[in-house]
């Protein structure tokens, strides 16, 4: 049992590879996110609709409310069984007109359209900034969780080896050796699993950047968040997109509201005729002339135009104000998260210390025989789950002061 013990101890050691190697330097963060917004295919669709918006907005200044309408008649004798020459040419080309104010306010309703959507791209801007922030921070976390997956079983087979020679030569326990060994192999489970989420996390950034990279958060801390412009709550509430965007459609939807009062009946149309004809014993005989049409107002028409427009004017007021309410919420959430992270970096960085030193005090020990291998086992686990636990809450604080200066309007 000791040489099979032995070498699958051996067999192990060989099998894992070394991933804990040094990685280039990716891209800053704000190049990241350069990145992103290239690709960005709602980016795109936005764009779309502003220059749509802009078009409509152009398209609203012309002198009539609409395009031209052709009109046409013939007629003669000959269906009648008659042949004495009484035919009729007639056409005619009428425009609509566009009712007092009402030009002016559909170029209001387009051009406010167009101003939501630019704000709308803001917003795309900085919920695309979050996810690459996220995106980037979980690929960091992942890739710490293999080195010190990796380190851990290191730790563990370099104890698995000595304690499997220890048992060969009777110093040992096979108890302990077999303990050992399965130490190590949950070491390498760990590893494997570590690695597979560091795959999955690099995978889900490439999807947002559009190559493999990892932007370099570590970079970014307190002293950005220091220097940023706006640093009070009502500054960054005010500055932010979203309440941007809400307070844009409240405006968009007060032209349309006011257009729609300057709608309040269908559009007349004016045009010239000309009439053609030839009579019975008469010469041919043209003719010219002006032709209107008024529709009448009628509240089957105008009372659904006036709810709707109510209705989203109601709509986008309400969106504005839990908009308000969402973005000061979130706000104190993002402040208390640096707080928090800050801390929390302060405190695992010594822990991680202490515990790196008592898991090599507790390894000495016991290879002098002081201490039995289970506490030794045990410290290096304790100390493997502390830097871990040190590493993410310093990713987590680069994360928070990214994310404070892009409550700010600020992408780092």
């Amino acid at each position: 049992m000791r040489p099979k013990l032995f070498i699958s101890v051996v067999f192990s050691t060989i099998w894992i590879s070394p991933v804990a190697v040094a990685a280039e330097p990716g891209p800053s963060f704000h190049e990241a996110v350069g990145m992103a917004w290239a690709i960005d295919p709602v980016r795109t669709e936005l764009q779309v609709g502003h220059h749509s918006a802009r078009a409509r907005a152009s398209a609203a200044g012309s002198w009539f409310a609409g395009g031209p309408t052709l009109s046409g008649e013939y007629m003669d004798d000959h269906m009648l069984g008659s042949n004495e020459g009484y035919t009729t040419y007639q056409g005619g080309v009428s425009v609509p007109l566009w009712l007092p104010g009402q030009g002016s306010a559909t170029r209001q309703v387009a051009s406010a359209e167009a101003a939501s959507i630019d704000e709308q791209l803001n917003v795309e801007h900085m919920a695309l900034s979050i996810r690459v922030l996220d995106a980037g921070a979980a690929a960091l976390i992942a890739r710490t969780r293999v080195d010190v997956a990796h380190t851990l079983y290191d730790a563990t087979a370099r104890m698995a080896t000595s304690a499997t020679r220890a048992v060969h030569g009777g110093e040992l326990a096979s108890a302990d050796g077999q303990m050992a060994q399965a130490a190590m192999e949950n070491a390498r489970n760990e590893l494997a699993l570590a690695q597979e989420e560091a795959e999955n996390a690099a995978a889900a950034l490439e999807v947002l950047l559009g190559r493999p990279a990892i932007p370099d958060l570590t970079r970014y801390g307190g002293d950005d968040v220091t220097h940023a412009h706006f640093v009070s709550p009502h500054d960054m509430e005010e500055n932010d997109p979203r309440i941007q965007v809400a307070h844009r459609n409240v405006e968009a939807a007060e032209a349309n509201m006011k257009l729609a009062r300057r709608s309040f009946m269908p559009n007349p149309e004016i045009g010239v005729d000309a009439i053609h004809e030839k009579q019975y014993g008469s010469p041919w005989d043209d003719r010219v002339g002006l032709n209107f049409s008024i529709p009448l107002p009628s509240e089957v028409r105008n009372t659904p135009i006036m709810s709707e427009a109510r209705n989203r004017l109601a709509s986008a007021t309400s969106q504005e104000t839990q908009a308000r309410r969402m973005v000061h919420l979130e706000v104190m959430r993002v402040r208390e998260r640096l707080i928090a992270a800050t801390t929390a970096r302060q405190t695992t960085r010594t822990a991680t210390e202490n515990t790196e030193k008592r898991a090599e005090a507790q390894e000495r020990a016991w290879r002098l025989g002081e201490t039995s291998l289970d506490t030794a086992l045990a410290a290096r686990q304790t100390a493997a789950n502390t830097r871990l636990a040190s590493a993410r809450a310093e990713v987590e604080w680069h994360v928070a002061s990214i994310r404070m200066l892009i409550a700010t309007g600020i992408v780092p």
